[in-house]
């Protein structure tokens, strides 16, 4: 009889969802307050710094997506040992590459900026905030790697507990330091930063909690955490995530540049309408964490047939998710513009564009399930085969295209983009990923 295990999905996919959904409040909270300071560049300020923090932590999301493949391979193996020394190994990492950041904040703080240029209000604004969110960085990254260990030891709802209490300690944080001590933009600085180390503490002593749960050991053998081999292959699987991170990023911005070269109104429409994709994705990824944790699990204990029916509970979740997000958008999509934004020119042209976003759900459906489940075994170098033949054909769909169809051209890229992706990574699973035999 076939286990089912949409049991176990829903506990891992569930929990993540609502910690998605949380992720986006801490800049939200944070635009809001500088909403009500009393001139729109404190609002930009906020805006473009945080957009610079964005671009900089997304590259190293890697952190987060390693540490819970290799952890669920070694939790459904059995080997605690191995859970504690990716443990440290990976927050060792982190804290180097914060380091790293920290080191050349005055270089990136440039570079961003000289790429963005933004008004000059904006610009001193946006670095005043920089300056002192960048100190931040030991505690997010860090957070990335204890997100990745709680996923790979099938835990999504300590993450979700960490996201309640940063973004509680973010609005308590911000309105005291901005309307107690007037101290404007550096206040919402301060207070996001205040909230980051919150969650880096709790996120620490749950860690604690879980490894006495497990009986892994206070402290750790050095030679074993950074015995060659282990190095070795942990770089390798974080390499390929980078690089495949790279080529998301490109494809990210280049959508944004090509919209933009077509002016404002059909920049604003896709900045619009690229939220039905977002909203979307916080759905999603939670699933695509469930597959990281149990595909992981199933390949590092050898069982086959429990990876099979992960694959399919995860499959006919998506399917109704991906279903349910296109009859949503197909009877509201319009409605939801509205409450996106009040600017009929936007609106008008956004709506010319609906269909593409309303197909963004099946297009992407296989990716999202697909990336959880390499994740899980490690198959990042698949992973990156998949992500560059997409960004081809995105880029090779829309610049043969553009001519005739101008903004048309560039969402039927994108959702060939994703479909892509889903569709080679069906290809690798059958054909060249062994999903029994960890890395």
């Amino acid at each position: 009889m076939k286990k089912s295990y949409h049991k176990e999905i829903l506990h891992i996919a569930l929990p993540s969802i609502l910690s998605n959904i949380t992720v986006p409040l801490l800049g939200l909270i944070d635009l809001a307050i500088a909403g009500h300071l009393g001139a729109a560049h404190y609002i930009g300020a906020i805006a473009v710094g945080g957009t610079i923090f964005n671009m900089i932590y997304w590259i190293f999301a890697f952190l987060r997506m390693g540490t819970s493949g290799m952890t669920s391979q070694a939790y459904g193996a059995g080997r605690t040992d191995e859970v504690q020394h990716l443990f440290c190994r990976s927050l060792f990492t982190s804290m180097a590459i914060a380091l790293l950041v920290l080191l050349l904040q005055a270089p990136l703080l440039r570079l961003s900026l000289a790429i963005m240029a933004p008004p000059d209000a904006v610009s001193d604004g946006a670095a005043t905030y920089f300056r002192i969110c960048v100190w931040g960085a030991p505690a997010v990254l860090g957070l990335y790697s204890l997100t990745g260990w709680f996923i790979g030891l099938q835990n999504a709802r300590y993450p979700l507990y960490v996201a309640l209490v940063q973004n509680v300690a973010n609005i308590a944080a911000s309105l005291f330091f901005v309307f107690g001590l007037h101290l404007g933009v550096a206040g919402v600085a301060l207070g996001t930063l205040l909230a980051q180390y919150c969650g880096l503490a709790l996120s620490l002593w749950l860690s604690l909690c879980l490894r006495r749960k497990l009986g892994l050991p206070r402290g750790f053998a050095q030679s074993e955490v950074f015995r060659a081999d282990a190095i070795r292959r942990f770089f390798t699987v974080n390499r390929d995530i980078f690089l495949r991170t790279l080529c998301l990023v490109g494809v990210t911005l280049y959508f944004t540049s090509a919209g933009s070269r077509q002016g404002e109104s059909i920049l604003a429409a896709n900045a619009l309408l690229m939220q039905y994709f977002t909203l979307y994705s916080y759905f999603m990824d939670g699933f695509a964490f469930a597959g990281e944790a149990l595909a992981g699990k199933c390949a590092g204990a050898g069982d086959r047939q429990g990876l099979k029916g992960v694959v399919r509970g995860l499959f006919a979740w998506g399917i109704g998710v991906a279903a349910l997000f296109t009859v949503v958008y197909l009877a509201g999509g319009r409605a939801f513009m509205g409450l996106l934004t009040n600017e009929p020119s936007v609106t008008a042209t956004a709506a010319t564009y609906l269909p593409w976003a309303v197909c963004i759900p099946l297009a992407g459906l296989s990716a999202f399930v697909w990336d959880g489940v390499f994740i899980g075994l490690t198959a990042t170098r698949q992973m990156l085969w998949s992500m560059a033949c997409a960004a081809l054909v995105f880029f090779a769909s829309f610049l043969s295209l553009s001519p005739f169809w101008h903004n048309h051209a560039l969402w039927l890229a994108f959702l060939l983009y994703l479909s892509t992706r889903g569709l080679v990574q069906h290809w690798l699973y059958r054909n060249h990923c062994c999903p029994m035999k960890p890395e």
